[in-house]
């Protein structure tokens, strides 16, 4: 089991609004180096590391083929809705790299899934010419979709859930501009703090070989914007993770300007977000 150790950062103009980071023996993760320049990670006092939490379950996770985009999820299985009500007019797309589970109420991905390995980082990072046509989804009817013009002077960037800096060619890096894999993210999350937390991942897959990301928006609250009053803006969003043989855990920031980080367990997020990323994990007794 790797050692873990706290780290908070102690400047004032990014407290409270840095993601969460992971400091760990070389067994296991460290922030260090690969830990995203612009703000650091930093971990809350409560949550002594991420990886500790990962380490405290024992998981399985058993094959399974229930859906169209088996070889993005987690032994085959996508992540389950425990709020049945985010599912009307849902649709599963599947695309070269990732799949989003696409809602008709939101007219944005309720999540976008990813099996990300070290290879395929390796890719990525060789893979220079990111596309930037972002474009409406074919695939999707136009009633039930985003559309450029939802976003124009809207105030919000169209922010990635799939990034694509994940994306190994031309095909898949397109298909990572779909408004399909994008909802509407607060210009200071969305190119600070947020974009660290993809490189994060990114390094972290590198050292330990293989993850399974999902990545989603949250509504939480009563009064929730819309953009052209079609498009919802989430309350925060987040990014769920799975390390085969080490465990999970989840990171959540408020969709706003200075964002407000925490760790959280899978429960916990599942409780506030109403999905389940990782169904097919199971702790030990």
């Amino acid at each position: 089991m790797p050692r873990c150790a706290t780290r908070r950062t102690l400047r004032k103009q990014t407290s409270g609004s840095g993601a969460p980071a992971i400091e760990c023996s070389p067994a296991g993760v460290h922030g260090g180096a690969s830990s995203p320049r612009r703000s650091p990670l930093i971990i809350g006092q409560r949550t002594a590391c991420i990886m500790a939490a990962f380490m405290a379950l024992t998981v399985t996770l058993p094959a399974s083929a229930a859906t169209k985009c088996a070889g993005i999820y987690a032994a085959g299985v996508e992540p389950v809705l425990v709020n049945a009500k985010l599912g009307r007019g849902a649709v599963e797309l599947c695309n070269t790299r990732y799949a989003v589970l696409h809602s008709a109420v939101t007219r944005t991905p309720l999540y976008a899934a990813e099996h990300l390995t070290r290879a395929s980082i390796a890719m990525a990072r060789d893979y220079d010419q990111r596309d930037n046509r972002f474009h409406a989804d074919a695939r999707l009817n136009p009633a039930d979709r985003a559309e450029l013009a939802d976003y124009v002077r809207s105030g919000f960037d169209r922010g990635h859930m799939a990034p694509s800096g994940d994306m190994t060619d031309e095909m898949s890096d397109y298909e990572s501009f779909s408004l399909a894999n994008m909802v509407p993210q607060a210009g200071g999350l969305n190119r600070n703090s947020w974009a660290d937390l993809e490189n994060y991942v990114r390094s972290l897959t590198t050292k330990l070989g293989e993850a399974y990301v999902v990545t989603g928006p949250s509504y939480e609250g009563s009064r929730i914007k819309a953009l052209n009053r079609r498009v919802l803006v989430p309350s925060s969003t987040w990014k769920a993770l799975y390390v085969p043989g080490q465990g999970a855990g989840a990171w959540i920031a408020t969709n706003t300007p200075a964002p407000r980080w925490q760790v959280v367990s899978i429960a916990e997020l599942a409780r506030r977000t109403g999905i389940d990323p990782f169904p097919r994990l199971d702790a030990a007794p």
